[in-house]
């Protein structure tokens, strides 16, 4: 359980500098105004009656200061990309060149390459020196200017070239390790006694960042899985006991593949890493999978890539330099074992199926931000660049209640979210899909067995 404590933003120190902005002093009047310092979002919005607020915990509201701290004629700003590659990168590093150099005014932005191996001073990468014409045209593209690495740096090295080059203000573009590393930097500069800045925005398609109820990108990654799932259902209908498999992104949180079988509306059955499976028995996947095609002909499976750990020896696999799980290895691989599984099964029984197995993998990954994503990202961008400026550190920018918020970077990196298999989301899905629990533990009458409706055609 965390405490309103544990919400606590740090600062830099008191704040003498008067915003460049030029917005309203008016707080509530009908043009845009400054954020009071006191301004606090709800953790918990919704009450019973008339009965009390059950956490009455806040986050600081994010947006521009009146007061800021840093002087923008006299800092140096840096910006590092980190992780995997994710749709709206791009965007973000233009929203926060541009809010930097336009609003505030400052000259002096540097890009360190290659994700904390720009930080680095035994890689030797020369940092990019970004200005508005060099980032005018970047979030009509994929991926990120800077590239991206992956894997542990020596923080005290990093915070040495942060000093050598004097940044002040440094953006951390990333997911949960990317967020570690910021946390870490931020944690050594406090050791240092140095006022440097650091500020997190949050990315990751597989939306696992706590106390953040989005991430960037994963707009653009449901909208493109749909994409491939919707695909899918035509090859299943298309055959003779047709049987779609989509294996979607997501390594240990199952957002992508719920909210792409929400929006297709096709899908029979979406297995995800929070919620146990089987496959065998008479409630499994293979024998529930039976009686559907049984009884409409043809099936469309989503499957999150984190399932892999469920089906396999997680020990046993390999893993990338930041030590997660490589789930495209042999044996955790789950998108082929389900389909090997599939037609072992049905063979043993003489009962002909036709298994389309589609894996758009990285394609989710790679594509420049759709509508949503860049109008989202730009937000974010903004955000961070006031948190920089008003002296927050050690802070990511998250959005809670649809409202952007400060959230100290120790919070997110204790934990990662995850679908709450008790809650509305999977609530919705199995609602959707009409599938049963899937588990031979749980016993179901026969007016309780699921009956495909005609929304799961």
């Amino acid at each position: 359980m965390i405490t309103q404590a544990d919400l606590t933003v740090q600062t830099l120190g008191e704040r003498g500098v008067v915003s460049p902005l030029g917005l309203s002093t008016i707080a509530g009047d009908d043009i845009a105004d400054y954020v009071p310092d006191d301004a606090r979002v709800l953790f918990d919005v919704e009450v019973r009656g008339d009965a009390p607020l059950a956490r009455d915990l806040r986050f600081e509201k994010a947006g521009p200061r009146h007061q800021i701290y840093f002087d923008p004629a006299k800092i140096r700003a840096g910006i590092v990309t980190s992780g995997g590659l994710c749709p709206g990168i791009n965007n973000v590093i233009r929203g926060l060149v541009l809010e930097l150099h336009h609003k505030y005014r400052v000259r002096e932005i540097l890009g360190f390459r290659y994700g904390f191996e720009g930080l680095d001073p035994e890689t030797a990468l020369a940092p990019i020196p970004f200005g508005p014409e060099a980032v005018s045209s970047i979030h009509k593209q994929g991926g990120s200017v800077l590239g991206l690495s992956r894997g542990r740096r020596d923080i005290g090295r990093m915070v040495d070239t942060l000093e050598e080059k004097g940044i002040d203000l440094l953006f951390a573009i990333g997911g949960d390790g990317t967020l570690r590393g910021a946390h870490a930097i931020a944690e050594e500069i406090g050791r240092r006694g140095q006022k440097r800045a650091v500020i997190g925005v949050p990315k990751t398609i597989d939306n696992d960042i706590p106390f953040v109820d989005k991430t960037f990108g994963f707009d653009t990654a449901v909208e493109l899985a749909r994409l491939a799932v919707d695909a899918a259902h035509t090859e299943a209908t298309g055959a003779f006991h047709g049987v779609g498999l989509v294996k979607l992104m997501g390594r240990d949180a199952g957002f992508i593949a719920a909210n792409a079988t929400l929006a297709s509306a096709d899908v029979n059955f979406c297995l995800i890493p929070e919620v146990p499976f089987e496959l065998g028995g008479p409630m499994g996947l293979l024998a529930v999978l039976h009686r559907r095609l049984l009884a409409r002909g043809h099936a469309l499976i989503v499957i999150g890539e984190g399932c892999g750990a469920t089906l396999a020896k997680a020990e046993n696999a390999e893993r990338d330099a930041s030590g997660n799980i490589r789930y495209a290895s042999q044996g955790i691989d789950v998108g082929p074992r389900i389909r090997d599984a599939i037609i072992a099964h049905f063979g043993t029984l003489k009962f002909p199926v036709n298994v389309k197995y589609i894996d758009p993998s990285y394609m989710l990954r790679g594509v420049p931000a759709n509508a949503a994503d860049a109008i989202f990202c730009d937000a974010l961008a903004r955000n961070a660049v006031h948190a920089g400026m008003a002296g927050k550190t050690d802070v990511v920018i998250g959005r809670w209640h649809r409202h952007f918020t400060h959230v100290p970077l120790s919070l997110t990196t204790v934990e990662k979210k995850r679908i709450n298999a008790d809650g509305s989301l999977w609530l919705s899905v199995c609602e959707t899909t009409g599938q049963p629990p899937l588990s031979n533990s749980v016993v179901l009458t026969q007016e309780a067995r699921p009956s495909w409706r005609p929304s799961s055609l």
